[in-house]
């Protein structure tokens, strides 16, 4: 069955819900806080290194399929998941009884469902984001409508939900909150900081695990029996978990689930109504009542809660509502009808990711589509490179990366520095620790119960965040390269065809890299170190690995002459002629040794460097091939010094 349609039960229900007068949605929450008002600035970061010359890069549109942001489009095993508008995520339910599929024993689990959809969709470059329901209304047409694992038969009170026709547990049985919390200890174990699942939605509780009964809820004035489990059973759920996930973000309904048990939680929220109006008159159920939203809107209930800046550390995900998907964006940037302001939805929630079915049928080109995608989450650029020009020996290379979006970006990928050579190859490369995830929003919309200025306000809350980095040029041929800059998307350990991180800039380039600008790694470089101690030299004769306090790497290589020797095989220097050859080594006393070349012998004295934890250097010129060279240290008479390393410089 198409996705769209899997909805259409929901759809259906909820416009003859409102030709009723009745509104789907929860009523409202109890206040529990005032909200928090203007989040304080991050510390500003460090200025760039003054000694470094300035590259400004051009800025341009970010893609709109970049990973983990935008819209997601349902899981259809077998189907083109990157048709229609382009997206980087795929949405998936599973019934709890697709996992847990033994009668006898909860805590038996099959996650054979789960792998095929994060296997399929990971080939088409998505990462997953999913949710585990036990009640469907009509079912997926894939998946069953009623998902309550056989396990809990006998244990478990069922009771029937006339309005849906759904079986619904007694989600307050000890038997059954053992069970599920059983089965978020296993999932976690699983998957937890799987580079193919970007979300997990905590789902299990209620219709389509969307959190609520309606209209078997709270509001019992109506006749209907309440089904929902106590405040104290959800906060149990939402501490499994939190224990269960520390790596992939997590999502919760609402912000006052379980009392507001996910506000102090590693958890965000899922408004899986986005940015719809609805009710007579119309009243928007993303946006809050200062903007005309219903009391029980989803940024009401964060405002009563007081964490309407709760997206600083955890995403913010959901659904825009299937009735309005096909014109969603058609007012762009405000809204029409029974579609609310959607920048303000945006800009208000901090908005990272929604599902959006309707998006097959938008244009790739369409602009209103595209800004809004681009708003949604991070829109990462470089403002400047920072690094000299010509560089020898090693190279500080800085970047100061401004985030033009509405959030952070919540994982911790490795940000890598190369060098390209004039064929376009990728010659070096250095992992670094800068951390995206400080890279905040540059400004944010204020909610006009701050008081801060009519609406809208926006105020400034991130820097364009400066990181720095010294990186080591040994092995790198002089000559002219482009220094270039990349995000690794643990998903390309699983798949070629992962989608890039990519950048807001001109020189952002389709395989990750952005262009930072041209370097010189010029003569008098470092083209060669290699450490005595290297397990690719050979040691022979008695010479021997021993500890040094002051070398490089804590090691060096003892015991050459009197028939001891050290060899230094496949030194490559890339260019052939004159080098200079730099050793380190250490000695307590004045010692002299043969260094062979290729087979060229030489005598070299080695004054006392003052100690065997001392280090010193001498430097002889030599001749290399443009290959391979062999370098062999041994003793033309009696003991030679300890060798800490070699160092080919050019020239």
């Amino acid at each position: 069955m198409h996705p769209l349609l899997t909805r259409s039960s929901r759809a259906s229900a909820a416009l003859a819900a409102l030709a009723a007068g009745v509104l789907l949605t929860l009523p409202p929450a109890s206040a529990a806080a005032d909200p928090q008002g203007p989040p304080p600035r991050p510390a500003a970061p460090a200025a760039p290194d003054p000694s470094l010359t300035v590259h400004p890069l051009t800025a341009a549109a970010g893609p709109v399929d970049n990973p983990l942001k935008g819209f997601a489009r349902f899981y259809n095993p077998g189907a083109d998941q990157n048709q229609g508008y382009p997206h980087s995520l795929t949405w998936s339910y599973f019934g709890l009884s697709e996992v847990m599929t033994n009668a006898s024993d909860c805590n038996s689990y099959d996650w054979s469902k789960v792998d095929a959809a994060l296997d399929e969709s990971a080939r088409y470059g998505n990462q997953v984001a999913l949710r585990f329901y036990m009640e469907y209304p009509d079912g997926t047409g894939s998946h069953p409508a009623n998902a309550i694992p056989h396990c809990f038969d006998g244990h478990v009170t069922y009771r029937t939900n006339t309005r849906w026709n759904t079986t619904s547990p007694d989600y307050d049985n000890a038997y059954l909150l053992t069970g599920l919390k059983n089965f978020i200890a296993a999932f976690g174990a699983r998957y937890d900081g799987d580079p193919r699942l970007g979300f997990v939605h905590l789902g299990l509780i209620g219709l389509w695990g969307e959190w609520h009964t309606w209209p078997y809820d709270s509001d019992t004035s109506d006749g209907y029996p309440d089904y929902m489990p106590t405040n104290a059973h959800l906060a149990d759920i939402l501490q499994a978990y939190d224990n269960a996930f520390d790596k992939t973000k997590l999502e919760v309904r609402y912000p006052d689930s379980g009392g507001g048990a996910a506000d102090a939680r590693d958890i965000g929220y899922h408004d899986d109504s986005f940015c719809y109006r609805e009710g007579s008159p119309l009243a928007g159920v993303t946006l809050p009542e200062s903007l005309g939203g219903a009391g029980y809107s989803q940024l009401q209930r964060a405002l009563d809660q007081g964490v309407e800046n709760k997206w600083i550390t955890d995403s913010m995900g959901g659904e825009v509502r299937p009735e309005i998907q096909a014109q969603a964006f058609s007012s762009w940037p405000g809204g029409s009808g029974t579609v609310d302001d959607m920048k303000a939805c945006i800009e208000l929630e901090h908005t990272t990711w929604k599902i959006n079915e309707g998006s097959s049928g938008y244009g790739p080109a369409d602009a209103n589509v595209g800004a809004a995608v681009r708003l949604m989450g991070y829109d990462l650029g470089v403002r400047n490179a920072y690094y000299r020009n010509s560089v020898s020996g090693t190279a500080r290379i800085g970047v100061q990366i401004a985030n033009d979006g509405v959030a952070p970006f919540y994982y911790p990928w490795t940000v890598t520095l190369g060098l390209k050579n004039g064929s376009g190859t990728v010659v070096k490369t250095w992992d670094t620790p800068w951390d995206l995830r400080t890279v905040m929003p540059l400004k944010i919309r204020a909610f006009p119960e701050w008081g801060v200025g009519s609406d809208p306000a926006y105020r400034d809350y991130g820097y364009p965040q400066y990181f720095q980095a010294d990186v080591g040029l040994s092995g790198v041929a002089n000559g002219n390269y482009q220094l270039v800059m990349r995000v690794k998307n643990p998903l390309e350990a699983v798949s070629a065809n992962a989608k890039k991180l990519r950048f807001a800039n001109a020189t952002q380039n389709a395989d990750g890299w952005l262009g930072l600008g041209a370097m010189t790694v010029g003569a008098g470089a470092p083209s060669a170190t290699v450490e005595a101690e290297d397990p690719g030299n050979t040691l022979a004769g008695g010479a021997a690995v021993a500890s040094c306090a002051g070398c490089s790497g804590g090691s060096k290589v003892g015991y050459i002459g009197n028939g001891g020797t050290l060899t230094f095989n496949h030194v490559t220097t890339g260019v052939a002629g004159s080098h200079a050859l730099t050793i380190s080594y250490t000695s307590a006393e004045a010692r002299s040794a043969t260094v062979t070349v290729n087979g060229n012998a030489t005598t070299v004295a080695f004054p006392s460097s003052g100690g065997w934890d001392t280090v010193a250097t001498t430097t002889v010129p030599v001749t290399l091939t443009g290959g391979d060279n062999t370098i062999t240290i041994a003793g033309p008479s009696g003991w030679a010094p300890d060798i800490d390393k070699i160092t080919i410089t050019s020239g």
